[in-house]
């Protein structure tokens, strides 16, 4: 794992472009601090810069910027390509030999016989960038599900790339103005929408897509995307292979030169991490659980009943309010970019690297691929009444909108008003503030109210039935902008990488072909009865899900830090994570010093 970041015809001096460059690696130390390195072209044209976290091939031989043997490719890559052994068996029977044991190695040599089509062929978490020095030619990638960063800005024909918002920023090479079109988005979702980032200009490389620039003009192709089929097979046929897909998307996860562990909670997701993995042979696995006071959050029990089980070297954090709250601003000074979510992974990654790790697995993307989120099932109830009622639904809608109603009735009243489609019914569920309440918000930074579309008719590619238009949102939007991003800022702030199997590409090619009345059915059921050895104690647990009990800190000890937010919203707030949205986008603003548009313009965030 690792940052990387790269400059490209930025016409500077030598003498700048060494500086910068060292600069980013400065700002990216804490995603790779085993190594460090940069590259200068020698036309000056081009520099590639990357911070190091080893993982594969402890040796020197994994250094980066790694360069082809005829100097004509060099490569800075952020991530793991989880079949690089059988890339490279390929590739030396065809009489290529290699000099490390590192999968950067592998993808230089692809990307120099295959070119750029050679990312349809790694199954691993990527961001990328090679310089042809031949050509002067530079091409970045982002993986498949966009678990890895990729962040670019382009000016004046000058491309500048990094693998965080924060590290651009810091270059001097980004102007540090606010986009109002991703303030919109973030107030409506609680996270950017990608591509868009709160950086005017500075864009997110879309998952599955690669860029290449040339002459000053770049030009972007998309490589992989999400599509459900309706393959006729039955839930008999059906779970023998989710099992096998399943071990070998964990055996591939498990290939490290360093040890592994796994965030446990008491949920099936993060247990199915733990009983995979304890069939590996590895020495004893390593395993990390957040607990808390509060009987309504806390999984520590369950998760020590677990980890007995499974007999791993269980690790728990008993987290109260006042080391929560103490950790705070930490948090926010590690933040890429705000998010309604974030804080439990900052803290669990803690613990981990606090006891020496540095590799980490994660159940993120099981509730996403195996219908764990009650979306499944009600937005499509939603959308189905929603066209039942379409003689009275407008004025039921505008009576749900009044100021007295809670948030997600209010939500629930512009989804009424709004097309029955899949996408506003599920904004009903997932969003922050409506459409009204965001333009009475936008002003108190700087942005018109007005400003662009409602962004609620999210674009939804035709899927089999409503449920898997539901598994693509909640894939593209919800995890890719806000638990992946999340989850790569805050285990890269304590340098650890986390790796998601059941976001294995090979996996969910495999699953997406199986109908969503057996991949989605009720209760996660093909999920369990592809992993038996999850225990009775787990399975029939109600779903919890990864919580922390905010409400009740942010009304306690943590009262004061937002009672300026509560006091000064133009709108009611309510909601624990409508006051946590605000307060999480004042701080980006602040801390990074960024310049608001319209009548606020250059008077930055104003704090007590």
């Amino acid at each position: 794992m690792c940052g990387i970041a790269g400059i490209i015809n930025a016409r500077l001096s030598p003498d700048e472009l060494e500086s910068r460059l060292r600069e980013f690696e400065n700002n990216l130390k804490h995603r790779g601090p085993d190594d460090r390195g940069h590259f200068i072209s020698r036309d000056g044209i081009a520099g590639l810069a990357n911070t190091r976290l080893a993982i594969q091939d402890l040796s020197a031989a994994g250094h980066q910027p790694m360069q082809s043997a005829d100097g004509r490719y060099t490569l800075v890559f952020n991530g793991e390509i989880y079949n690089f052994k059988e890339l490279r068996a390929e590739l030396e029977s065809e009489g290529e030999i290699f000099s490390s044991g590192s999968d950067t190695e592998v993808i230089l040599r692809m990307y120099a016989l295959y070119g750029p089509d050679c990312v349809r062929e790694f199954a691993g978490m990527f961001g990328l960038a090679i310089w042809d020095e031949l050509e002067k030619e530079c091409f970045i990638a982002r993986g498949a599900l966009g678990i890895k960063p990729l962040y670019y800005f382009e000016n004046d024909g000058a491309l500048v790339l990094a693998s965080e918002v924060r590290a651009l920023l810091r270059s001097g090479l980004v102007p540090r103005k606010l986009c109002p079109e991703a303030v919109q988005g973030y107030l409506l979702f609680g996270a950017v929408p990608e591509p868009l980032t709160l950086i005017e200009g500075v864009c997110a490389l879309p998952a599955g897509h690669y860029l290449i620039w040339r002459n000053g003009q770049t030009r972007i192709t998309k490589f992989w995307d999400l599509q459900f089929g309706e393959e006729n097979i039955s839930e008999s046929e059906a779970i023998p292979e989710v099992r096998a897909a399943l071990m070998e998307s964990m055996d591939r996860h498990l290939v490290s030169d360093v040890p592994v562990g796994v965030f446990l909670s008491g949920g099936i997701d993060s247990t199915t991490m733990v009983a995979l993995a304890s069939h590996s042979g590895r020495a004893a696995l390593r395993t990390f659980c957040i607990s808390f006071d509060n009987p309504q959050f806390n999984e520590g029990d369950v998760a020590a009943r677990t980890a007995a089980h499974f007999k791993t070297e269980h690790s728990d954090w008993r987290l109260d309010s006042a080391t929560a709250k103490s950790l705070l601003p930490v948090f926010l000074q590690k933040s890429d970019q705000p998010s309604i979510d974030g804080f439990n992974t900052f803290c669990v990654s803690k613990l981990a690297h606090d006891h020496g790790l540095k590799v980490v697995l994660s159940g993120l993307g099981g509730d996403e691929l195996f219908g764990g989120y009650r979306s499944f099932q009600i937005v499509p109830l939603m959308v189905r009444a929603s066209r039942l009622l379409d003689p009275i639904k407008r004025g039921v809608g505008e009576l749900f909108q009044q100021p007295f109603v809670s948030s997600r009735t209010n939500r629930l009243g512009h989804f009424l008003t709004d097309l029955p489609i899949t996408s506003a019914a599920y904004w009903a569920m997932r969003g922050i503030f409506t459409p009204r309440e965001v333009s009475k918000l936008l002003p108190r930074f700087g942005c018109d109210p007005m400003t662009g579309d409602s962004e609620l008719s999210l674009f939804v590619p035709p899927q089999p039935t409503l449920q898997d238009e539901v598994s693509y949102l909640e894939i593209a939007r919800y995890m890719r902008n806000q638990l992946l991003r999340d989850s790569d800022v805050m285990s890269m702030a304590w340098s650890l990488e986390l790796r998601v199997p059941f976001l294995d590409v090979k996996l969910i090619s495999m699953l997406q072909k199986i109908p969503a009345n057996l991949r989605l059915a009720p209760h996660k059921r093909l999920l369990l009865s592809a992993v038996p050895e999850i225990p009775a104690w787990v399975r029939e647990r109600p779903k919890q899900g990864f919580a922390f009990p905010f409400k009740e800190w942010l009304t306690g000890e943590w009262g004061e830090v937002f009672q300026r937010i509560n006091r000064e919203s133009p709108i009611p707030l309510k909601s624990w994570y409508r006051s946590w949205c605000l307060f999480a986008l004042e701080s980006f603003l602040t801390q990074n010093k960024i310049e608001l548009p319209g009548e606020f313009a250059g008077k930055g965030m104003e704090r007590d």
